[in-house]
């Protein structure tokens, strides 16, 4: 198996693009006819925390980012989100996060494949509570202050 690890700063800088947050989460509902639901939210970024699974001092194929952000409406807190994002390309710089987010009412999960890309796609794949059966999508946008915008569009 071929090994591809990228180095130094770039590498670092690359991380902290695309993990700099990696968040999803709703909390403010327009309702529309078909059911489904837009939510919008503020995400506090968690401290970029990267674990070297293979000891080799810096992040290749293979290694994880986990985090754990906070969600706010209007400026109040409403929920949490963690999770994790393995490198599955080093060379591409390309992360494949899966997470849960915890809400009033239910929680919401959600995985993507995702790049440095201030703005990632997502899809969210399932529910509890009130979200049981919800599918859709989320649109993640940083800030570049350790903060960012999310907008999910839950569909049943």
């Amino acid at each position: 198996m071929r090994r591809i690890t990228l180095t130094g700063t770039a590498l670092a800088v690359l991380l902290l693009l695309l993990l700099g947050g990696v968040a999803i989460a709703g909390a403010t509902p327009a309702a529309t006819p078909d059911k489904a639901k837009t939510l919008h939210l503020d995400v506090q970024f968690s401290p970029f925390k990267l674990i070297d699974v293979d000891h080799d001092g810096g992040p290749s194929l293979g290694d994880y980012v986990i985090f754990h952000d906070l969600l706010s409406s209007r400026g109040k807190q409403i929920g949490d989100e963690g999770g994790t994002c393995p490198i599955v390309d080093a060379t591409e710089g390309l992360i494949h996060c899966t997470g849960t987010m915890r809400l009033p009412g239910g929680q919401i999960a959600f995985q993507g494949l995702t790049t440095a890309a201030p703005t990632k796609e997502l899809a969210v794949t399932g529910g509890t509570g009130r979200y049981q059966g919800a599918g859709g999508e989320a649109t993640l946008v940083e800030l570049g202050d350790g903060t960012g915008t999310l907008t999910v569009r839950l569909r049943r």
